[in-house]
């Protein structure tokens, strides 16, 4: 096994580790927060926007069983990657989309995929504006944030159609 990891920004941390935890070889997806400036800030100071946080996912990953290509495209999916104000019904710098890279590698694989995806023309004539920036600290959300999805199934579902909602009526119910 060679382990590896990947962080993704992409609005409510909730609903971001499910598509990635039930994944082959995903070892462990962790909620947080990542690009501020406040040391080991805790959810109540990042939901006021003051620190400079994103909520994130840390997914831990076997390599060998999937790679962050693949998981590039998975992020993709659960993100409106055409709006840089939030995601969805969260609205917010501490909700923009932003794919963290390690590596020139994994910038690289992120940034050709992000083309890729504006020359698809899934999203019309709409910018892909998901930004991609070098990692910073990472640091954990409380436990109650951890495997929200399966703590909290229900408010998971609600939170979940609600953003799938505006997605949709967004993107082609004009």
């Amino acid at each position: 096994m060679s382990f590896d990891t990947a962080i993704f920004a992409g609005g409510c941390f909730w609903c971001m580790v499910q598509p990635f935890d039930t994944y082959p070889g995903i070892e462990k997806v962790e909620s947080g927060f990542t690009g501020g400036h406040v040391p080991n800030p805790t959810y109540e100071q990042v939901k006021t926007g003051t620190t400079g946080h994103t909520e994130a996912v840390r997914i831990t990953f076997d390599s060998t069983k999937v790679s962050y290509k693949e998981l590039v495209e998975i992020y993709w999916h659960q993100t409106d990657p055409t709006d840089a104000s939030g995601q969805f019904q969260d609205r917010g710098d501490n909700y923009r989309p932003v794919i963290f890279v390690k590596d020139a590698e994994q910038r690289q694989i992120a940034e050709a995929s992000k083309q890729a995806l504006q020359e698809s023309g899934e999203f019309g004539n709409d910018p892909i504006v998901t930004q991609i920036e070098d990692v910073q600290p990472f640091y954990l959300a409380e436990d109650y944030h951890q495997q929200f999805y399966k703590k909290n199934p229900e408010r998971f579902a609600a939170e979940e159609q609600a953003g799938r909602a505006q997605f949709i009526a967004k993107h082609w119910g004009k």
